[in-house]
């Protein structure tokens, strides 16, 4: 890692190997464990910085040296999106609704699984991916601050990357969209309201409320405060394939059932191939609720608030 600091005092000895007494401009070559950079997403990350030092002090300039480079480490943050399917068109529909959210100092990029399943369309489906994206991921895991595994289930990955050496040791963040989109709901609901989901094929009903009661825990305040599921009968390849009218139609059916289960505040969106279709769930609420009410419903995409989680926690160093 290649530092390069403008000063006139610094001597040739305060850090590593710096070569002039008095240059303008002096190389350190920096590696040395007193410089720490555990957020660092790469240990071949090349900084460039400038610093004045304050004090000619051998010993004030190595701490002043060293607390400059440890505050800008800690300033780099990037994100990776994982879809754990193998459909490409689906990871490309993630990256609009991640880059408007802004967070323009953070790197976010997009991993798709190399092969296996096209669309993840039960539990099995998500077991054989993970098979098919922790070789290509293990790799690259050094690289990040956060990880975000864009499949609106239980996905097994989001425990197994958490429980991985390198992401432990790093103290680093992961999340997936189902487990970020509940969390959020509960948090933006009034007290007496309850949040449900919208998802896929039938079959999701039943893993989703599992799923919802697992991480909440069964009986408790939370779970009473969870709506249910609501499902359109669609895969998540057809929500881009099928016939728009019937993808729009069967979307706000599923919405407006949902809505009849209660006083509903916040739905999620229970596919990752449902990014994008905020706004015929919202037709839909106003349809059913009127325009005062069905707009007041918020509508919880697992991407972005899982990305936006994922900063949070980066930025804190929680």
């Amino acid at each position: 890692m290649r530092f390069i600091i403008s000063t006139s005092t610094v001597s040739d000895d305060v850090i590593g190997r710096a070569t002039a007494t008095t240059a303008t401009s002096t190389n350190l070559d920096i590696r040395d464990s007193r410089f720490p950079y555990p957020t660092c997403p790469s240990p071949q990350l090349h900084c460039h910085f400038s610093l004045h030092l304050a004090t000619n002090s051998r010993m004030g300039e190595l701490k002043y040296i060293q607390r400059t480079i440890t505050s800008t480490m800690r300033d780099t943050r990037s994100i990776l999106v994982i879809n754990p399917n193998s459909t490409e068109s689906m990871t490309d529909a993630l990256r609009p609704l991640v880059e408007s959210l802004h967070y323009k100092d953070t790197t976010h990029d997009f991993f798709t699984a190399p092969s296996g399943p096209k669309s993840i369309n039960d539990e099995d489906d998500a077991v054989k991916s993970v098979k098919h994206c922790l070789p290509a991921l293990e790799p690259i895991l050094e690289r990040y601050s956060g990880f975000l595994v864009a499949c609106y289930s239980e996905h097994p990955l989001v425990p197994i990357l958490k429980r991985n050496p390198s992401i432990r040791k790093g103290r680093k963040y992961v999340t997936g969209i189902f487990e970020a989109s509940v969390g959020t709901s509960l948090q933006i609901i009034s007290p007496d309201e309850k949040f449900g989901i919208v998802s896929t094929g039938k079959v999701w009903e039943k893993i989703l409320s599992e799923a919802t009661a697992n991480l909440l825990g069964t009986g408790t305040e939370a779970s009473k405060r969870f709506a249910g599921v609501e499902t359109t009968g669609l895969n998540a390849t057809d929500l881009h394939d099928a016939p728009p009218e019937e993808v729009r139609k069967r979307m706000k059916d599923a919405v407006k059932r949902l809505l009849r289960k209660g006083k509903v505040g916040a739905i999620c969106l229970g596919c990752a191939g449902m990014s994008g279709m905020d706004k015929m769930v919202r037709e839909a609420c106003v349809e059913e609720l009127g325009e005062e009410e069905g707009s007041l419903v918020r509508i919880v995409d697992g991407v972005q608030a899982g990305v936006a989680w994922l900063e949070g926690s980066v930025r804190a160093g929680l």
